[in-house]
């Protein structure tokens, strides 16, 4: 039989709500983000300790600025020279993988995790988690949603308040709710 963590991982349904496990590493990750959130701007050093700590991988060069929120942590990994402007929030019930030259805008939000329409189920406390993918050179504006099981390509821009509910192809703008292909990139 599996876990609720191995449900979560397989894109089941799994209870979130009530599964003492994840709960417990729900709290964890949402400690070591208030301690990461209550850093000095200016100490460097200590908040790149605690992203590593926090986070499944990270390259060598990276920013994320305060507030940073996040789920579980472990379910994220982000590449080289990446940046993620105040207010970023990853539900990372499932892998959400940035690549390199990732460039994030305030206010943008990226979630795995979504919920069945049945209410009963619902109110189970089940939940389903896909993962998400962002390619390399990817630059996302201000007050996007991104959607569970969602992959962007590389060299793509997404437009401010974008709301992206399926794949996006690379070299292309996209915007809108929910966003589109506006063109392509040559």
């Amino acid at each position: 039989m599996l876990s609720e963590k191995q449900k979560a991982a397989a894109g089941q349904l799994y209870d979130a709500n009530y599964d003492q496990e994840l709960i417990n590493e729900r709290i964890v990750c949402k400690d070591l983000c208030f301690d990461y959130n209550s850093l000095r701007p200016s100490d460097t050093e200590a908040r790149t300790a605690l992203l590593k700590k926090l986070l499944g991988k990270t390259g060598n060069s990276f920013l994320i600025e305060q507030p940073f929120y996040c789920d579980y942590g472990y379910n994220i990994e982000i590449g080289e020279n990446f940046y993620a402007n105040v207010n970023c929030t990853v539900l990372d019930g499932a892998k959400v993988t940035f690549g390199d030259n990732v460039f994030i805008a305030p206010d943008c939000g990226f979630y795995t995790a979504g919920h069945p329409l049945d209410a009963e189920q619902r109110n189970k406390g089940l939940e389903y988690a896909y993962p998400i993918t962002i390619g390399n050179n990817v630059w996302i504006g201000a007050h996007c949603s991104i959607l569970p099981g969602v992959t962007i390509g590389d060299n793509t821009v997404i437009g401010a308040g974008s709301v992206v509910t399926k794949d996006i192809p690379a070299n292309v703008v996209a915007v809108g709710n929910p966003c589109r292909v506006l063109k392509e990139i040559k």
